[in-house]
């Protein structure tokens, strides 16, 4: 049972009808959906999920306005609602709670984006880690007449302004370059297991979000970031298999290859979008390259290096 299902499932049988029934002046005003943390938001969740913070629920998103008329009933209404459905009973852990029931639009928001809608300059984007606003654009929203719910979302699912994505490419080709194609190597020659294992695993996640950025996805939390790449039509699939050889090979030799053959793909994926124009195979020297593309000066004056 795939836990977004399951929410649905359990809002047409049991929300709906008590949303009809009780509060109906407003029902048409209430957003309605399950979105935030958790890897039943992701469509990942599997048997290993549901022994926490897993099972029917969804997420009632009221305005301001509503939610101080009706918030307070609705949510002890809501927490009335059967606890068991199609055989799941929700298990809560002592960190879990507060991810279904009642909300107001703005302080949902706020609590993963740290504001209540969409950041309206560059430097508010860039202090949002990524992984919250992959939560925030998370699963999947069943009903949403008023609209100002998913106004939002929508904003934030158009993704990251052109000058923020050039930058973070660029920091993510520095950041992989050099924890790939330098250290990693050149740890391995010193005889260094922690600083050739840590190269390897930073590689490995820079090289992850630059494909997710390539892709213009949120990259979710570090334990999904792998599992997410199927669903990434550029190189997602391919650099999924590739990490996953990466990370089995034990030979160093097989592992430093490994590293330059994903980093061949990631500049030729580069160059095929028209972010850079430099024929250098080392990820490194990509990096300035796109940045320089940079539209708002402050931020392409910037150091490459210090990107986000």
């Amino acid at each position: 049972m795939n836990g977004l299902d399951l929410a649905e499932d359990y809002w047409r049988r049991h929300g709906r009808p008590w949303l009809e029934e009780k509060y109906a002046p407003w029902r048409h005003r209430i957003a309605v959906g399950l979105v935030g943390d958790g890897s039943d938001c992701l469509g990942f969740d599997d048997e290993y999920s549901r022994d926490h913070d897993w099972g029917p629920g969804f997420c009632l998103w009221l305005t301001h306005e509503d939610h101080m008329e009706i918030g307070d009933a609705l949510g002890r209404d809501y927490r009335a609602l059967p606890p068991t459905f199609n055989g799941f009973t929700r298990q809560t852990s002592e960190w879990g709670g507060g991810r279904v029931g009642v909300f107001e639009i703005g302080s949902f928001y706020r609590g993963f984006i740290g504001r209540p809608g969409i950041p309206e300059t560059l430097a508010d984007w860039f202090r949002i880690p990524e992984k919250n606003l992959a939560a925030a654009t998370s699963g999947r929203v069943f009903a949403d007449e008023l609209g100002d719910f998913s106004r939002i979302r929508q904003g934030l699912l158009a993704f990251y302004p052109d000058d923020v994505r050039l930058a973070k490419i660029g920091a993510r080709c520095m950041s992989a370059g050099q924890a790939g194609q330098y250290n990693l190597h050149r740890s391995i020659q010193r005889g260094d297991p922690f600083a050739a294992r840590y190269a390897e695993t930073k590689f490995c996640a820079d090289a992850l979000s630059l494909v997710y950025l390539l892709n213009r996805r949120y990259a979710p939390y570090f334990k999904w970031l792998w599992r997410g790449l199927a669903e990434l039509p550029i190189l997602g699939p391919w650099l999924a298999e590739a990490v996953a050889a990466l990370v089995a090979a034990d030979d160093p030799g097989h592992k430093t290859a490994a590293v330059d053959a994903i980093c061949a793909r990631l500049v030729a994926a580069l160059v095929a979008e028209g972010l850079s124009h430099s024929s250098s195979r080392f990820l490194v020297d990509h990096g300035p390259v796109i940045h320089d593309r940079i539209a708002d000066p402050s931020l392409r004056a910037v150091n490459v290096w210090v990107g986000p």
